[in-house]
């Protein structure tokens, strides 16, 4: 993951935290479950797009070289 979706996912948590805390102390609150809920998905979406973006790993040759070859 890149700095910024790390970022994202931090300030998803932490604003997870206040919004239970917000809701123990002074009542439940819709706008603000829909609101995290907003956030969350655009933090998935981050994250997707983040991995689709990274490049392949090459993958490194077998030591016993290339394999069977057709007779």
């Amino acid at each position: 993951m890149s700095g910024s979706t790390k970022a994202m996912a931090y300030v998803t948590c932490a604003v997870l935290v206040l919004i239970t805390a917000y809701t123990v102390a002074l009542g439940s609150s819709g706008w603000l479950w829909f609101g995290w809920i907003v956030l969350g998905v655009a933090t998935i979406g981050m994250a997707a797009a983040d991995s689709a973006d990274a490049p392949a790993v090459p993958r490194r040759p077998r030591a016993g070289g290339p394999g069977p070859t057709a007779r």
